[in-house]
């Protein structure tokens, strides 16, 4: 039996943290609905959810589900959402529950919606993309391939040399560019090819030096000296987005599909990760880095010569949605932008 929480939602505490003007009295959910877009149905900025809700972190971290069919209510003398019509509105008012995690059927929350569009996302939760550093050192290796084939597909056995740690699902990687903290110039990950996933047949037996796996998927083409990495578990999908728990001052390090520059719904990685505080859900603000340019009435330089210059602000042009963390780098999807994404552009915490 699916179990549905009424939830408590205190008023706003932050200025930022506003409904709109013109925000409606309640909204019918449907299936193409995201937590995101429902939110920004409501408030002028979305990851403002939490607070409108009376979440904490714990139920950040584990949220309710909303379903289609649904109704949310704008209680606007209270200033909140909530699952239940406002008292005065042609109904009486229902008892307020706080909200907490329930037990519900394995169907129904197949039928909840994502928090933002799960297609766009969907390899970045089951592919890493980013290995951070050093985390192929060690890692299991392809050494041969039946018959000598220089590249491998479906199907194709392969021999494999390295301590298997007991799994026996893995992913196939090919290290590729190194990912370069814009800040320090540290190397903090390096981008990896996805190619595939390959099974485990027979462990090495004794007096054999290798595994042997066969492919269960290609994306790519294998070959000897690519790299595995045991399948993570499926990651977390019904997060909520809120601010940064901390202050978070972070660049954008790299951008996928090749291209110099990113619009709406495509994904960067960014330079900071759970040891600095983020987590899944997290929303950051995006700036493009204020100009120095000429002060036309300024004072010049030392003993009147050089040029007058001045520093212009940072200028704020869009959102980043934080789907997927590691120690020092995390996944983020672009949410809205008045202008292109390029690396090296700062991302914080909403102001």
């Amino acid at each position: 039996m699916a179990l549905v929480a009424c939830v408590v939602a205190g008023p706003v505490q932050a200025a930022e943290c506003s409904f709109k003007p013109n925000a409606p009295d309640q909204h019918v959910v449907v299936k193409r609905d995201t937590l995101w877009d429902i939110s920004g149905v409501f408030l002028k900025h979305p990851w403002c959810w939490p607070q409108v809700w009376g979440l904490n972190r714990a139920e950040i971290r584990n949220p309710h589900w909303i379903y289609p069919g649904q109704v949310i209510y704008f209680d606007r003398a209270r200033g909140r959402l909530s699952l239940t019509r406002p008292a005065g509105d042609g109904a009486a008012e229902a008892p307020l529950f706080r909200l907490s995690p329930h037990v519900r059927s394995e169907g129904l929350e197949r039928q909840a919606i994502d928090s933002i569009p799960a297609g766009v996302i969907e390899p970045y939760l089951t592919q890493p993309l980013v290995i951070e550093r050093d985390g192929l050192a060690g890692a299991p290796r392809i050494a041969a391939s039946e018959e000598g084939h220089l590249y491998l597909g479906n199907g194709d056995r392969v021999y494999v040399r390295g301590d298997l740690q007991g799994a026996t699902e893995f992913q196939v990687f090919r290290p590729g560019a190194p990912l370069k903290d814009p800040q320090t110039g540290d190397v903090l990950a390096h981008e990896a090819a996805y190619l595939g996933s390959v099974r485990l047949v027979k462990a090495a037996a004794p007096g054999v030096d290798v595994h042997t796996f066969i492919v269960s998927s290609s994306a790519r083409e294998m070959g000897v000296g690519d790299r595995l990495v045991p399948t993570p578990a499926p990651a977390v999908r019904n997060y909520v987005p809120h601010a940064p728990q901390t202050a978070i001052d972070a660049r954008v390090m790299s951008i996928y599909s090749g291209v110099s520059y990113a619009g709406q719904s495509q994904v960067v990685t960014v330079n900071r990760g759970s040891i600095d505080g983020l987590d899944v859900g997290s929303v950051l603000q995006l700036y493009h880095f204020g100009k120095t340019v000429a002060d036309p009435g300024g004072r010049k330089g030392f003993l009147g010569f050089g040029r007058a210059t001045m520093k212009l602000p940072d200028e704020q042009y869009g959102t980043l949605f934080i789907f997927r963390v590691f120690g020092r780098v995390s996944y983020g999807l672009i949410m809205q932008v008045t202008a292109p994404v390029e690396v090296g552009d700062v991302a914080k915490s909403p102001e």
